[in-house]
């Protein structure tokens, strides 16, 4: 499910989980053992990527739907441990977000130190609310991290996804970047990170940078997950996230 090759002082991994990397169950906890793995031996940095024409075009909801209530109380903790295993991780990490990164994509994209998206057509953004399903805790709190409170306050109520040029303006990337250019410019800002600051400084800047964030995300308890996963629950049950589906099949 992800594949790492390694450039120099960066290992270059990609998500090579079908044709969208739709974070199922089984990718989720692939993400949270990588980075687990990666952070007892860490590289001089990181670049993720994702695979085709897309990054991660978020929660499996297919699979959710069927999956029912047992399927949502098991993957929202999974869920969470990925995004936390991945925004703890000490070295410097690019996101090359080469396509769509929805909702939580687009979270996975914004645990990253440094977040490069390819022009074209893709879009990212936070639609959960339209699609009818609550944000887990950390999820939000890697967020308000990366774009701050009030900004993301107004992403999620709008609940929409938007082009590169306007991510950039949103400050939900750092630049935009040809296609055909994307991982190779990511290597080299991966590379400039390894090489230009020692590793133990930018580990524990990086540490203080992130502390109050990973200590509020410390304080949760699992049991936060069940009125989220009710909303889940609920709206895979009454029909919403099926028509939201069925409303974005259409569009495409």
């Amino acid at each position: 499910m992800i594949e790492r090759k390694d450039d120099g002082p960066v290992a270059v991994l990609s998500m090579t989980h079908g044709p969208v990397n739709v974070m199922d169950l089984e990718l989720v906890r692939a993400i949270a053992h990588t980075f687990t793995e990666l952070a007892a031996d860490p590289p001089g940095a990181v670049v993720l990527t994702g695979s085709e024409h897309a990054f991660s075009a978020g929660v499996d909801l297919r699979r959710s739907i069927d999956g029912g209530a047992d399927y949502a109380r098991e993957y929202l903790p999974a869920l969470s441990a990925a995004f936390q295993a991945v925004f703890t991780f000490g070295a410097p990490l690019v996101a090359a977000v080469n396509g769509h990164a929805i909702a939580g994509g687009c979270v996975l994209a914004n645990c990253a130190d440094v977040r490069l998206m390819a022009s074209g057509k893709a879009r990212i953004g936070l639609p959960e609310l339209a699609v009818g399903v609550a944000f887990p805790r950390v999820a939000l709190e890697i967020m308000m991290f990366a774009l701050g409170a009030s900004s993301v306050g107004r992403l999620v109520r709008g609940a929409q996804t938007y082009p590169p040029q306007r991510a950039l303006e949103l400050g939900l990337v750092d630049d935009v970047v040809e296609p055909e250019r994307l991982v190779e410019r990511a290597i080299e800002v991966a590379t400039q990170l390894a090489t230009s600051i020692p590793a133990d400084a930018f580990a524990l800047t990086k540490t203080y940078l992130r502390r109050q964030t990973v200590e509020r995300i410390a304080q949760y308890r699992i049991d936060e997950d069940e009125p989220v996963a009710e909303v889940w629950i609920r709206h895979m049950n009454d029909g919403w996230v099926q028509r939201y589906l069925e409303s974005v099949t259409r569009k495409g």
